[in-house]
């Protein structure tokens, strides 16, 4: 796996083929790991049922996390990671739809680093999945891997 991969948690097929599209137009090169609900991003994490061989120092250098998800939602999620020893560190940026003041509001309090809503406009989310690549991937000094 790549020093510094991604890990996507996104139940929508449409949303998840976009981010993946607009990272590699953006030469972002990092692998990237996705989950497609709640329950299953938390056993990535935590090497659960089908990620129990994953490797135990391997932790996602930037989690992108969408509220609305199945099973857990995202908050519950991430709730769950700063809770963790082994994950609480971990930077996550939520990335939904969503402009609820409840939404906003609830990530901050749960510990989100950053709360950014998907525009609609594909020219637009390029632009954003860019600057979250070069700011989070290349400029943030991250603990993970330390």
């Amino acid at each position: 796996m790549a020093d510094k991969y991604i890990l996507l948690i996104e139940d929508n097929p449409d949303d998840e083929a976009l981010t993946l599209r607009a990272l590699k137009k953006n030469n972002i090169q990092n692998n990237v790991e996705v989950c497609r609900d709640g329950v299953d991003a938390l056993d990535f994490l935590f090497r659960r049922g089908a990620h129990e061989q994953r490797d135990i120092a391997s932790f996602p250098h930037l989690i992108l996390l969408d509220l609305k998800l199945p099973k857990l939602d995202g908050l519950e999620v991430l709730r769950a990671i700063r809770n963790h020893q082994s994950t609480r560190l971990l930077p996550v940026v939520i990335l939904t739809t969503s402009n609820e003041d409840k939404d906003v509001v609830g990530s901050y309090e749960s510990g989100a680093n950053s709360y950014i809503r998907k525009p609609v406009d594909f020219e637009q989310f390029m632009e954003l999945v860019r600057q979250l690549g070069r700011y989070w991937l290349v400029m943030n000094e991250s603990p993970v891997g330390r």
